[in-house]
This record gives structure tokens, sequence and C-alpha cells, in this order.
């Protein structure tokens, strides 16, 4: 797949496909996936549950949040692959969703195993696709996204996460 152009997804999505270096996206995709894997397994269990400040949320939710994101990428992925007129996909309140599940009993590595079989799953579909249908435009309600421009801020997105993590809470 290649590096999609602005006119495959929604302007707010750019600060995550700019965090994306340019080559192969599959190489991309598999270095980001072991590169995420590896950064959340060598947080301290200490840190596990530190939030830096009291309306933010902890490093495990954050990876949630990751894995939340990831899943409704690869549905959006999928209605654009399939070259899915028809379904419109809704907008996703990030902030519902970490409110709704508690991931402080939660071990660490079941969130990162997580993450990985998502990654895996989403790599499948990536796989895939061909040119035609990895830059179809597929619409949602407020959004519009190729698969490709999606398979770009799956791996920007997580690298802003990171960076925050870094920056903020370690």
């Amino acid at each position: 797949m290649k590096k999609p152009n602005s006119k495959e997804y929604v302007p707010y999505f750019k600060k995550y496909i700019d965090l994306v270096e340019d080559g192969n996206f599959f190489e991309l995709f598999e270095e980001n996936t072991n590169q995420i894997i590896h950064f959340f397994s060598s947080i301290p269990e200490s840190k596990h549950n530190y939030k830096y400040g009291p309306d933010k949320w902890t490093v495990k939710q954050v990876l949630m949040h990751i894995n939340d994101t990831e899943r409704v990428f690869a549905y959006r992925a999928l209605i654009g692959g399939r070259q899915d007129e028809k379904t419109k996909y809704n907008y996703m309140d990030e902030n519902w969703y970490a409110d709704h599940i508690n991931v402080d009993h939660m071990d660490m590595s079941k969130l990162v195993e997580e993450f990985s079989a998502i990654r895996l799953s989403s790599k499948f579909l990536f796989e895939s696709l061909n040119e035609v249908q990895s830059s179809f435009i597929a619409h949602g309600t407020e959004a519009w996204f190729s698969p490709q421009a999606i398979g770009y801020a799956m791996i920007g997105h997580a690298v802003h996460h990171k960076n925050v993590i870094e920056d903020r809470y370690l």
C-alpha cells in the first residue's frame, strides 16, 4: 500500500499520517507493531496505573485506547476494502470507550497480547487488498478514509501515544 494523499482522509488525521516515514507499508507496519509491543512491555509495573493529571488516562488506559481505536480503524478499512458504498460508519467517542472499561485489574501483558492480536488481524486485512481496494474512499457520518490512509493512521496513532507516554508519564 502506498502513502495516502490528503484527499483520502479527513484533515484531523494528517498529524498521525505525518508521523509515518516513507517506505514499504508492510515493513513499517511490522516495525511499528514490534516497537509498540516492546515499548509497553518494558514500562515498569509501578507506572501501569499512573496518570499525570486528574482527568488523564493511565498508561494501561492509553494502551486500551490504542486497542479500541485499532479495532474501529480495521472495521473502517474493511468497509473501504470491500468498496462498500452503502455502509456509513459512525464517530468513535474515545472518552466514552475509556469510561466504560476498567483496565485497573487487567495485566499489562494481556493488553499487549491483545494489541498484537489486533495488529495481526489488521495485517491480514491489509494484505488482502489490491491497489484499487486500498485507495477506495469509505464514508462515515463525519469522516472519510481509504484503507491505506487508515493503515498509515494506525501506525501514526500508536507513535503519537508512545510519544505522549514518553514525554508525560515516564
